[in-house]
């Protein structure tokens, strides 16, 4: 589980693609491996991964066709820089909120304003999914637990409003139109829709 508190980014080294798996070797900040252990997750881009190797500030992570038609790791290309976070431990601070590290679905940044000192993005989602996205709601995306500042159900988008600490210590604030996003829906909300779904269904019969 994770907060979707990013801790840092990470930068990709190298990948290795063979018949039915593709493997990552990625350099993370000093310090960020501190007492890993093989077998451990990591949530990179919002993807729950399993730590294989690692050697100093570098760790490599097997990803199976699964995780490559889900995510945006499909694309993935080397020098790409990636948001990474460790795993919650009890007693932890949740300044988020609480992710699986399983991604739903893939977004793409539609709109980018730039105010001042902060950004307006705009995410194009397939239409199945925006009976999860509500105003004032959680979402993570690419591993960051945001706040949905608006929702277009008609356009299949909603907006999300970016601080400078958010654009500093995450890969938001290099990001550009028509990059792909890792998108992780909020699971109380999921589970809430889909049995009042299922409820209102079973009346009408």
């Amino acid at each position: 589980m994770f907060t979707g508190i990013v801790q840092g980014q990470a930068r990709v080294i190298s990948i290795e693609r063979k018949a039915d798996i593709v493997t990552i070797r990625l350099g993370f900040p000093a310090g960020f491996l501190a007492s890993i252990t093989i077998g451990a997750s990591v949530s990179v881009h919002g993807c729950c991964l399993t730590v294989t190797s690692f050697q100093g500030d570098e760790a490599t992570f097997d990803m199976v066709p699964e995780t490559l038609v889900r995510t945006s790791f499909k694309n993935l290309k080397e020098a790409a820089l990636l948001n990474v976070e460790r795993s919650l431990k009890f007693g932890d601070e949740v300044g988020g909120h609480i992710l699986s590290g399983h991604v739903d679905v893939v977004a793409m940044i539609a709109g980018i304003e730039r105010l001042e000192h902060s950004k307006v993005v705009t995410f194009q989602v397939p239409a199945e999914w925006t009976k999860y996205i509500f105003e004032k709601g959680y979402i993570s995306l690419n591993g960051a637990s945001l706040t949905i500042t608006g929702v277009d159900r008609a356009a299949s988008r909603f907006t999300i409003s970016l601080i400078p600490e958010t654009l500093a210590k995450t890969t938001f604030g290099t990001a550009a139109i028509g990059d792909e996003v890792n998108v992780e829906v909020d699971r109380s909300t999921q589970a809430i829709v889909d049995t009042v779904e299922r409820v209102l269904a079973q009346r009408a019969h």
